[in-house]
């Protein structure tokens, strides 16, 4: 098979890195792909919202499979465009990928599926939804209802915060156009469950624990993700089978009823509270740094899952999954989320990788015209170190962090550490 992935970050080198292992495969493309990508996949100088330029790319070199990671390409129609060429692509349309592009939409999937969620309310108009907080009081959560890069939440402690996060949101107008959903701050521990689907069926491909804010302790902003361990252990597999039944089965039969099936990834945000697992929000397609550690644990060929979830095959479908334990640890630049400082230069990186156990996935890297690894984005590695246990694989990811010299970067040291 000839595949195509979409995408430039650490999530999409994980996705090369494993479709890379499968005896399937005789040609790797990324586009636009990094510089880490580039060891495993020939990387193709195609933006990911360039749809028409990677359909064309797509035909021109007999792609037999495009393998999309982030959202916004699906958001925009990238598998519309793919399937009308004739090309399989194992990600939802653009009217299924409304589950990450439209919070609203969620919901009201949600509610007609019966699936467990916060109580919301949609605004388009910033004083209504003002006049609504301050009816409801704080905690409470305010999310910008259109695609926001993992940046258009906020839990608001008080009035004045959710005030805040509503006039940035629609009168600063910081994710363009858009309107908030306002929903009720659930409590309990956050987990990531995600799911292979093909429009009615859905493999469990796990879980992981996310680390959202950029600071230890969980102070500072909400980030795309500071880092993450896989498995939870009280999240074991009994459970997480459990919320395929509850929340991602009933989503997907809703889909269909709607027009609207589902294939690809999906990925739920759960709220694990007192009175159960409650959706917090579906993705539609893999988490990162999710997606390195759930990678990371695979044992099975990828390639031929994705291939199966395009051609409606998952039915009879599994996938084998290691024992043992990963943990992520992402290398930011100086000044994320807000404003990253790029071009700072990075070494050490072989040393990293050296380490039994540790690998790294380039995510905001570019190649300096000296040869060097230069910072070209707010998250730029994902260290990622697989282990008999969470505490072992932790030890392992932060030797590969201090194994890398680059004063310009930062990282959490608390990644997994309340794990026992």
């Amino acid at each position: 098979m000839k595949v195509l992935v979409v995408g430039s970050g650490a999530r999409e080198h994980a996705l090369c890195w494993a479709i890379a292992n499968s005896p399937l495969l005789t040609k790797l493309y990324c586009a636009p792909g990094n510089p880490g990508i580039a060891t495993v996949a020939d990387c193709v100088d195609i933006d990911g919202l360039d749809i028409p330029s990677l359909v064309g790319f797509a035909q021109d070199n007999a792609i037999d499979l495009v393998v999309p990671g982030p959202e916004a390409p699906l958001v925009a129609g990238l598998t519309d465009a793919m399937e009308a060429a004739g090309i399989p692509c194992c990600g939802p349309t653009k009217a299924a990928a409304q589950l990450e592009g439209s919070k609203s939409f969620t919901k009201e999937i949600a509610d007609a599926a019966s699936i467990p969620t916060a109580l919301w309310e949609r605004f388009d108009d910033a004083d209504d939804a003002r006049a609504f907080v301050r009816k409801r009081g704080a905690p409470i959560v305010i999310k910008a209802d259109g695609l926001a890069a993992g940046k258009g939440v906020t839990v608001a402690t008080t009035i004045e915060q959710a005030e805040a996060a509503i006039t940035a949101i629609m009168d600063q107008k910081i994710f363009g156009e858009s309107a908030v959903v306002i929903e009720e701050c659930l409590e309990g521990e956050e987990v990531s469950l995600f799911a292979l689907c093909d429009g009615q069926d859905a493999l469990l491909l796990g879980s992981a624990q996310d680390h959202k804010r950029v600071g230890d302790g969980d102070t500072g902003p909400n980030t795309g993700g500071m880092g993450a361990y896989s498995p939870i252990p009280n999240f074991p597999l009994k459970l997480e089978q459990a919320c395929l039944e509850l929340i991602i089965r009933p989503a997907l039969q809703e889909m269909a009823r709607q027009g609207t099936p589902f294939r690809g990834i999906l990925f739920a945000g759960l709220m694990l509270t007192e009175e159960g697992a409650k959706l917090i929000e579906f993705n539609v397609r893999f988490g990162d740094p999710e997606c390195q550690v759930l990678l990371a644990r695979l044992q099975s060929d990828l390639l031929p899952a994705l291939q199966a979830a395009c051609d409606g095959e998952l039915r009879d479908f599994d996938l084998r999954w290691t024992t043992q334990a990963a943990v992520a640890v992402v290398m930011a630049a100086r000044g994320y989320p807000d404003a990253p400082q790029k071009g700072s230069v990075i070494t050490g990186l072989d040393k990293a990788a050296a380490i039994p156990g540790v690998t790294v996935f380039h995510a905001g890297t570019e190649a300096g015209p000296d040869g060097s690894i230069r910072a070209a984005g707010g998250r730029v590695l994902t260290i990622c170190a697989t282990a008999p246990d969470v505490r072992q694989a932790r030890e392992k990811a932060y030797a590969g962090v201090d194994a890398i010299t680059w004063p310009e970067g930062f990282c959490r040291r608390d990644i997994a550490a309340d794990v026992r």
